[in-house]
């Protein structure tokens, strides 16, 4: 089944991660993939909490980009790349709304964690 998340997307100075959170519509209640974690650059932290959270399937899109982003931040890119890849291969997929009120599917979410992980940036979800 297929949730809708809401999608803040804000774009930092260049050295900075690209950020966006999410957090869950009525057919799902929020989902803690760690946002605070990463967004403080905890990223192990991070890592840990989401794989702690046994609430959250294993499928889940934000997970799998919040975990890519913490690993493209430790600077571990095959891994995070897998991340994103398992993402956008997810059985969840997920609409996201992004700050300015524009929709992107889950997947196309997680391609543009693909293509900022090639540029140096990340994103997360919350």
């Amino acid at each position: 089944m297929a949730s809708i998340l809401i999608l803040a997307a804000a774009v930092l100075a260049q050295s900075a991660p690209l950020t966006m959170t999410v957090e869950g519509a009525s057919t799902r209640d929020r989902i803690d993939v760690a946002y605070e974690e990463l967004s403080q650059g905890r990223n192990e932290q991070g890592i840990a909490r989401i794989k702690a959270n046994r609430s959250i399937d294993a499928d889940e899109p934000a997970a799998l980009i919040n975990l890519g982003t913490a690993h493209a931040r430790m600077g571990q890119t095959a891994r995070a790349e897998a991340y994103f890849r398992a993402a956008i291969i997810s059985r969840l997929p997920c609409d996201l709304q992004l700050a300015d009120g524009q929709w992107m599917d889950s997947r196309r979410a997680a391609r543009m964690a693909t293509t900022l992980l090639r540029r140096g940036e990340t994103i997360a979800l919350r």
